[in-house]
């Protein structure tokens, strides 16, 4: 006999929709999103950032799909496009592009997340789906979101928030929650300077994943309340969760509860990757012999759009021209023959003979020109590295040229290099 909480399982996520935001301008990572929006900027050598949002949802069953953009959305909307044509509008599967536009008799356009999902509110209701997904499309996870579902509906609160810990010393950038033994959450403050913390960790605070799950009914009744306070920013974690929660309606779900592919022993991976380090970080973390996310699991994959390449090629084999890569990810149409460690080369990457890079996030159609050393940067699209630039050994004279974290991460772009010349 299937138990009932199978049957739950499997049935709620077909009484769902998704709502993915994703219209972010992701300024922290500076020149990176000069031309794209957060959601669309590349991720793991083949995929976009809004992949996993996208996976995730397919993945757990969630098939009904709406994806909201506003700032620089071409390249998001293009990608969608290729990426996700995939499901079947028979079977009343789709991932909807939802561009912001401005309503009669206003002039403005989307003032905050929850005035977003307010907007599109008629587009909710035409979905007839109980329950409703909001999701940030710009982190790095793998969830199975038939299991926060369920959790949603067995406390029957409203509204669920779910939740990881993160160190103490980075939750000033999240919205940070607390709760009782019962899961209910008793505070939430929107990036707090000084973050409460786990009372069993005291270096450690619960933050808000930006991922909602909310009845639908109660979802819109919410968002019309909060559309006609005049003191509201009208943003899910700004507004309308704080007040949910000052009414005892928002339940907090843990991810460690729903997260996949979680490694023994291990913290459930998730990663905001909204500044350059953060983003070098989770590049490079997938360079680990056996890193903590695992995109080689066909059993839960992460879905994109991928041209057709020929495979990464090494070429030449004598003492001073080798085509080498070492503890690194290289994808397809790449052509290298120099030496690579601890990097991660996109889609039609060429590395030059005697160049050497290492611990690089190199973008799709880069070119690292002959004799080039690069080490510790994130390189653009399409960008051409001159031979012999040397970047990573005189942070000085990195910074003057290009752009430089306080941490040392390097970014490069088409413009800069542009502006060496000239």
């Amino acid at each position: 006999m299937i138990r009932n909480d199978v049957v739950a399982s499997l049935e709620l996520p077909r009484r769902t929709a998704a709502i993915v935001l994703a219209g972010g301008r992701g300024s922290r990572l500076l020149d990176l999103t000069a031309n794209r929006s957060k959601p669309a900027v590349h991720f793991g050598g083949k995929f976009r950032i809004i992949d996993f949002a996208l996976s995730n949802a397919v993945n757990s069953g969630v098939r009904r799909i709406a994806v909201l953009t506003q700032y620089t959305s071409h390249s998001l909307i293009q990608h969608i496009q290729m990426a996700w044509g995939f499901l079947r509008g028979e079977l009343n599967e789709f991932v909807h592009v939802l561009p912001a536009n401005q309503r009669m008799g206003s002039e403005v356009w989307y003032q905050g997340t929850a005035d977003a999902v307010h907007q599109n509110q008629e587009v909710i209701k035409s979905f007839h789906c109980d329950y409703t997904i909001v999701l940030a499309g710009d982190h790095i996870y793998k969830m199975n979101y038939a299991i926060a579902l369920a959790h949603h509906v067995e406390h029957g609160r409203g509204c669920t928030v779910a939740c990881v810990e993160v160190p103490k010393e980075q939750a000033s950038g999240f919205g940070i929650l607390n709760a009782n033994e019962a899961g209910i959450v008793t505070d939430f403050v929107e990036k707090p300077l000084d973050p409460p913390t786990v009372p069993t960790a005291p270096d450690r605070s619960l933050a808000s994943m930006g991922i909602y799950v909310f009845d639908t009914a109660f979802l819109l009744d919410e968002l019309a309340r909060d559309a006609a306070d005049p003191a509201s920013t009208h943003d899910f974690g700004r507004d309308l969760i704080p007040r949910l929660v000052r009414e005892g309606r928002v339940v907090a779900h843990r991810f460690e509860s729903s997260a996949v592919n979680r490694k023994a022993d291990a913290e459930p991976y998730w990663r905001d990757v909204g500044t350059l380090d953060s983003y070098w970080d989770a590049n490079i973390d997938l360079t680990a012999t056996v890193p903590q996310l695992n995109l080689y699991d066909d059993r839960w994959p992460i879905w994109t759009y991928q041209p057709q390449l020929p495979p990464a090629k090494f070429v030449h084999n004598s003492d001073e021209r080798r085509g080498v890569a070492i503890e690194s990810l290289v994808s397809g149409g790449c052509i290298v023959s120099g030496r690579v460690q601890s990097s991660l080369l996109f889609s039609g990457v060429r590395v030059h003979s005697k160049a050497i890079v290492e611990a690089a996030v190199v973008l799709p159609g880069a070119q690292i020109g002959r004799g080039a050393r690069l080490r510790r940067v994130v390189i653009d699209c399409d960008c051409q590295i001159p031979p012999d630039l040397v970047v990573g050994e005189d942070p000085d004279h990195d910074a003057r040229r290009f752009v430089r974290t306080d941490s040392g991460i390097t970014l490069i772009t088409g413009a800069m290099i542009d502006r060496l010349s000239s």
